[in-house]
């Protein structure tokens, strides 16, 4: 993982949290958004956790530059601000989490999960403030950049893939079922699916071959 925030005390207090947090591996810190895109291109991180307000390149324009030359990396937004100005600009330009600095660290870590396993990593005041402007806007979605398709293997739908990644979580049918807030039966269907697809032949291969195919992080395998 990078961090990117132009305040050095934040900065170093952020990349010592993250220093004591299970399976994330903190491997290079930028004062502005330039020298974050410098580390990407560097490491080849898995994540990024990027300020907004910073000097020289902001972090939306930052974002952008990462997501379009460094697609492998995702970007979690982590800033003060939360407010539509900020916002939705960051998610248009790519960024698939979106944090405010009161989160604490396993926060973090849920939404750098998330992001990793092809979700939105939004945290619950984010996910509030999205619905807020769904409603203002009349139930119109706000304005979002070019869609981004993920490609998923063997023709694996995005919620075939997110059951997929809660299977590797080692949650029973009934435990994904309330999870995505559907039936037993859905989730039976779902899974068989994809068991059909893949060619996998019980939940210990589908495991495998999520981890095999970044649909799911093994566990302890360091995020960096």
């Amino acid at each position: 993982m990078v961090v990117a925030d132009d305040q050095t005390v934040v900065r170093e207090g952020i990349v010592m949290l993250l220093g004591l947090l299970p399976g994330i591996e903190v491997v290079g810190a930028a004062a502005d958004g330039l020298e974050a895109v410098r580390l990407v291109g560097e490491h080849a991180p898995d994540v990024v956790l990027m300020d907004l307000r910073m000097p020289r390149c902001d972090g939306v324009e930052a974002t952008r530059r990462i997501r379009t030359e460094y697609p492998a990396t995702q970007v979690v937004v982590l800033t003060t601000f939360a407010d539509d100005d900020s916002l939705f600009p960051a998610l248009q330009a790519g960024a698939r989490g979106y944090l405010t600095k009161d989160a604490g660290g396993d926060e973090i870590v849920r939404a750098v999960e998330h992001v990793m396993s092809g979700q939105a990593g939004l945290s619950p005041t984010i996910q509030l403030r999205l619905l807020e402007r769904l409603s203002a806007s009349g139930g119109q979605r706000p304005p979002a950049g070019p869609a981004e398709p993920r490609v998923l293997p063997d023709g694996l739908t995005a919620r075939e893939a997110e059951v997929l990644a809660l299977v590797a979580e080692g949650l029973s049918n009934a435990e994904i079922a309330r999870r995505l807030h559907v039936s037993t039966a859905t989730v039976k269907t779902h899974i068989n699916n994809l068991f059909a697809k893949t060619g996998v032949r019980d939940r210990a291969q589908a495991v495998r071959y999520a981890f095999h195919h970044g649909i799911a992080q093994p566990p302890g395998a360091p995020i960096t």
